[in-house]
């Protein structure tokens, strides 16, 4: 074999065993990062990291093999523990070089970016989202489902080309994930299952979980479960449901020390979209309250008095009233201990598809709405206070709305406060 031909087959596997899309994500705490890359040839599951780029250790991971479309990807995951707190870290994979801030030491405050429903194709909140993630403004990142649209298109080189897209800030930043509908690729989120690590919760599914980061216990769900049950059956609803009941117990235990529950879903369960009905058809109802056998979630929502909750799937911005069971609280003191959920709907990151139209009327639990392309940034400022902003890139990156949830500590919202409450109640 001549010396050439030995170049290029070198040369070609050096390229094919090179990371990327490198990206992070919180594992079990806030101190422990998962790092994960793709290879095309199998190479090995390491890295070496440290406070400085002159002295590092090396940490060996591992290796997942999957084939989607005829194509064979290396999924390699690192996890680095007990990091601490306000620390810059250096990393290396191969030949290519990264860095990331640990998170404060005081996590009563930190601020996270949050949006649903993000593609390559007309990804109006990428480029600013890159460019304010690299820049501090917020500590990490929450897409609640509908990424690349879609990661498995053209043998999941769509899913490739969006996250080496993204790569300068996720690699910089935790990016954590729920599914959506547009992740399902006939072959059971495969591509989802497959390209990312998320908190543990002993199961072999990555696409519920939970974290404690300061105050805020966040949950993330999936959705799909409801939405493709026809397709892959109804197992996953009660597995995920199972859990959820014991981890929403666990946390209201614990509420002296974490007071606030945010929840993270793909689909809604209000909104006032002019497409209405994709929040009132029969797999909405069922999300929300279940049918023939099958739980639903807002009840333990309910129950267990979360605080907030975000969705997508509808490309929109909308904040909602207090609400529970379609009863609504408002007020101006409406978010000061409120007497019920509050939901944000921030699906309007950049679809592929246009925009939608919101109803003529908007429905009476809906506080303010809007259809520019942006996204959400939530600031955690300490136990009693979370700010939400929503960011335009329509408007050059104005605050379109903002809002502040006020609880005093040892809040929870109960039936009886609900049926006391000084706000109007509706039906």
């Amino acid at each position: 074999m001549n010396t050439v031909i030995l170049f290029v087959l070198f040369f070609t596997r050096h390229v094919l065993t090179l990371p990327e899309q490198v990206h992070l994500a919180f594992y079990t705490s806030p101190w422990d990062i998962s790092v994960s890359w793709i290879t095309f040839e199998n190479a090995e599951p390491s890295l070496t990291y440290g406070t400085s780029s002159k002295s590092m250790l090396n940490v060996t991971g591992t290796t997942n093999t999957w084939i989607f479309g005829g194509i064979t990807r290396h999924s390699h995951v690192v996890i680095l523990k007990n990091l601490n707190p306000s620390t810059q870290y250096y990393y290396q994979i191969d030949s290519r070089k990264f860095n990331f801030r640990t998170l404060p030491t005081d996590l009563t405050s930190y601020k996270v970016c949050v949006f649903g429903d993000l593609g390559v194709y007309n990804g109006r909140s990428t480029q600013s989202i890159i460019h304010n993630g690299i820049a501090g403004k917020f500590g990490f990142i929450v897409h609640i489902g509908d990424l690349a649209y879609d990661l498995h298109s053209n043998n999941g080189k769509l899913g490739d080309q969006y996250m080496n897209l993204l790569e300068p800030v996720i690699s910089k930043i935790p990016y954590m994930v729920i599914a959506g509908n547009h992740e399902n690729d006939n072959a059971n989120f495969t591509n989802f299952k497959n390209r990312f690590v998320m908190p543990p919760t002993g199961s072999d599914d990555n696409q519920f979980y939970s974290i404690d980061i300061g105050p805020v216990h966040s949950v993330g769900l999936s959705t799909e479960y409801y939405g493709f049950e026809e397709q892959y059956g109804n197992a996953s609803i009660f597995t995920q449901f199972d859990w959820l009941t014991k981890n929403l117990n666990e946390a209201n235990k614990n509420r002296e020390s974490v007071p606030w529950i945010v929840m993270y879903q793909h689909r809604p369960f209000y909104c006032s979209v002019e497409d209405g009905d994709d929040c009132t058809l029969y797999e909405n109802v069922v999300l929300r309250h279940g049918a023939f056998g099958i739980p639903g979630l807002e009840q333990e929502y309910i129950k267990n008095s979360v605080d907030i909750g975000f969705a997508g799937h509808m490309h929109a911005y909308e904040r909602m009233w207090p609400v529970a069971d379609m009863k609504y609280y408002k007020g101006s003191e409406a978010y000061h201990n409120p007497v019920a959920p509050v939901y944000f709907l921030t699906g309007s990151a950049g679809c592929h598809s246009s925009g939608m139209k919101f109803s003529p009327i908007p429905m009476p639990w809906s506080a303010h709405r809007s259809d520019d392309y942006g996204y959400t940034v939530m600031t955690v400022a300490n136990t009693t206070h979370i700010h939400f902003e929503q960011i335009s890139i329509d408007k050059n990156g104005d605050v379109i709305d903002s809002i502040w949830i006020s609880k005093d500590l040892g809040h929870f919202h109960t039936n009886k406060m609900r049926e006391n409450a000084n706000g109007k109640m509706f039906y």
